[in-house]
């Protein structure tokens, strides 16, 4: 390799969606649309799910957990993009690119385990419903959700720490719009073929393959349970409950599958930030709309919290004129 290529890397400047500066004020008008729907559809979930004693079952309470990596992966993702057009300055450290590549795959890890265990809930509310209040008792709901998020941490960690024994990169152009482990595994010039292994075999099976296997099985009883219902009616209720949940499945395995499950060296950087673009903006999206257009529960919650703010406000208002 040419040493005139090879340069000790402090800061990454990180290239965007376009490097055309016409396109620049679209690309930000757009991925703040997206960045404000997404925490506000997320953050209103989460306060309904807290608030609302309805929502206190083992879905909505998984319901908020998938709030919440949704909100903190759309921040770590797209807030580059909208700081980087508003100060001019697209730079980033190297300590602070290589902590959000460990964020960034904790997170979304996390939020295949957590759906993992959505699909679990699903399987005993259609498939053993006699024993669902039983089975997912509140210890229960509280053990998976920590070992969601444990797990998540415990995969990315070993990632994280080579990561940082990366010692040269031979440019420190990142043609991406955040700091991606894929983009920065082909600027190294370091040896890299531990970490390559690593995401293709274990990150592959912990992260992907085992949450995506839980809940294919989760599905297959689902469907068969499904199936075996006679009338009509009571097919399509236990289809509903279980409808919106497998919608976010479909959308957000299948842009990881073309984002990551692929050999390294078979990558293109240029249009796999397309499919990243895809994940980090338009499934997080999808968890408010999909469960609050779709699910009775939630939009009754909201009806009941207007209302009750309705009558708060008639009620101070009341108190103040007396």
């Amino acid at each position: 390799m040419d040493d005139r290529n090879v340069s000790m890397t402090t800061y990454f400047i990180i290239t965007g969606i376009s490097v055309q500066p016409s396109f620049s004020f679209f690309v930000f008008l757009l991925v703040l649309l997206i960045y404000l729907i997404t925490l506000g559809g997320n953050v209103t979930i989460f306060l309904l799910v807290c608030l609302d004693h309805h929502l206190h079952t083992p879905m909505y309470f998984f319901l908020a957990n998938l709030s919440i990596l949704d909100i903190s992966c759309s921040t770590i993702t797209l807030h580059k993009i909208l700081t980087s057009f508003l100060s001019g300055d697209n730079t980033v450290s190297v300590p602070k690119c290589l902590v959000q590549i460990f964020a960034f795959l904790s997170l979304t890890c996390d939020e295949l385990l957590v759906l993992a265990a959505m699909s679990y809930d699903r399987y005993v509310a259609i498939c053993r419903p006699l024993h669902y209040h039983r089975v997912m008792n509140s210890k229960l709901c509280v053990l998976l959700a920590c070992l969601c998020w444990v797990c998540g941490f415990l995969e990315s960690l070993p990632t994280f720490i080579k990561t940082f024994e990366l010692t040269c990169y031979e440019s420190n152009m990142i043609n991406h719009f955040y700091c991606d482990i894929v983009p920065v595994l082909k600027l190294s010039c370091s040896d890299t073929s531990f970490l390559q292994l690593y995401i293709l075999t274990v990150g592959m099976i912990v992260c992907i393959f085992t949450p995506f296997a839980l809940t294919f099985i989760s599905y297959i009883f689902i469907i068969a349970a499904i199936l075996s219902i006679r009338s009509s009616s009571g097919r399509r209720k236990a289809f509903y409950t279980c409808s919106s949940h497998l919608i976010v499945v479909v959308c957000l395995y299948t842009s990881l599958f073309l984002q990551y499950l692929r050999p390294m060296s078979s990558i293109n950087v240029g249009s796999n930030k397309y499919f990243s673009l895809f994940n980090a903006a338009t499934v997080p999206i999808l968890n408010p709309l999909i469960y609050s257009l779709k699910n009775k529960d939630v939009k009754a919650a909201i009806k009941r919290r207007i209302r009750f703010d309705l009558v708060s406000t008639s009620i101070q208002g009341h108190n103040q004129e007396m």
